[in-house]
């Protein structure tokens, strides 16, 4: 059980990182992002999680440290994919460079009160109904599915009835943005939240995992702005990674409620080390088949 006290130094810690990343963008707003910059802030943020990652076993245990990565290796893999929407809806919406990097931190902040809301709901009713894990896996498979069937070469975003209307009555183009990239975060976040917990039921681990994944996506959308059409093979890894908790939470609610065979057949119990291995492994080979399939192909769009 994690203490109040620790909870507290940590949701204080994250906080600062955030506003000091919401003044830098606001300081910066008129500037556009360097690629040595958007390197030297990814670098940073994903050093700090494993940073955190590394220590954590020192007011947990070792157990959380593996939910822990797997969690937060899972959602940053999903905000990837999630950036390369976001760079198709800027660049639809013709957003100016200098105002992106604004855009894109006001509605990171909002995914992580979307998932601050959506978090404790899912804890909630993991709790209250083991069953509900019957939901999640159905759920996580067939997203899993639809994903697979998008195609790496789909570069169109449709916009919805709001932001058709919002720019019939001559609303700023930043506003709209904000919108627009709220509305997506929202879809993402029913995504992200079964899958994390169908990696760890920890909620300290789930909201750590999730902000850790979003922190410095500002920066990170600059630095993979020119690999939107290498990483071709990252939406069917992904789908792999989805059905695969899915089946992972199926399996778990069978347990749940006392179902341990199946027609004779033992319901295998998948560990979190086999998770998390899986989930390296996934990937590496969807990233270095990606790179290796578009070989000589040019880094800008």
């Amino acid at each position: 059980m994690i203490s109040l006290s620790t909870w507290l130094i940590t949701i204080g810690a994250l906080t600062f990182i955030i506003l000091f990343d919401l003044t830098l963008a606001v300081v910066r707003r008129n500037k556009e992002t360097s690629l040595l910059e958007a390197a030297f802030w990814t670098i940073f943020y994903i050093g700090t999680a494993v940073v955190f990652g590394y220590f954590l076993p020192g007011w947990t245990d070792a157990q959380a440290q593996k939910e822990f990565f797997a969690g937060w290796l899972t959602e940053y893999a999903l905000s990837v994919d999630n950036i390369f929407v976001f760079i198709i809806i800027l660049g639809h919406l013709h957003v100016k460079k200098e105002k992106q990097q604004l855009v894109l931190l006001l509605g990171i902040m909002l995914t992580i009160a979307m998932r601050g809301a959506l978090i404790p709901i899912g804890a909630a009713l993991i709790a209250r109904f083991a069953s509900i894990f019957f939901v999640f896996g159905a759920f996580l498979i067939y997203t899993a599915y639809t994903l697979a069937r998008e195609s790496a070469d789909e570069e169109e975003w449709k916009e919805g009835a709001i932001v058709t209307r919002m720019k019939a009555r001559g609303i700023s183009t930043f506003t709209i943005a904000l919108v627009a990239l709220g509305m997506t975060n929202l879809v993402f976040s029913l995504d992200s939240i079964p899958a994390i917990f169908g990696l760890t039921k920890n909620p300290y681990i789930v909201t750590t995992a999730n902000i850790f994944a979003l922190m410095g996506l500002r920066q990170l959308y600059f630095l993979l702005e020119g690999l939107l059409k290498r990483l071709i093979y990252l939406s069917k890894g992904l789908s792999i990674i989805l059905a695969f908790i899915g089946v992972k939470m199926i399996l778990e609610a069978l347990h749940g409620i006392g179902v341990h065979e199946v027609g004779g057949i033992h319901v295998p119990e998948v560990s979190l080390e086999f998770s998390l291995g899986s989930i390296v492994t996934i990937l590496i080979v969807t990233t270095v088949a990606s790179l290796a399939a578009t070989r000589g192909t040019a880094s800008t769009k």
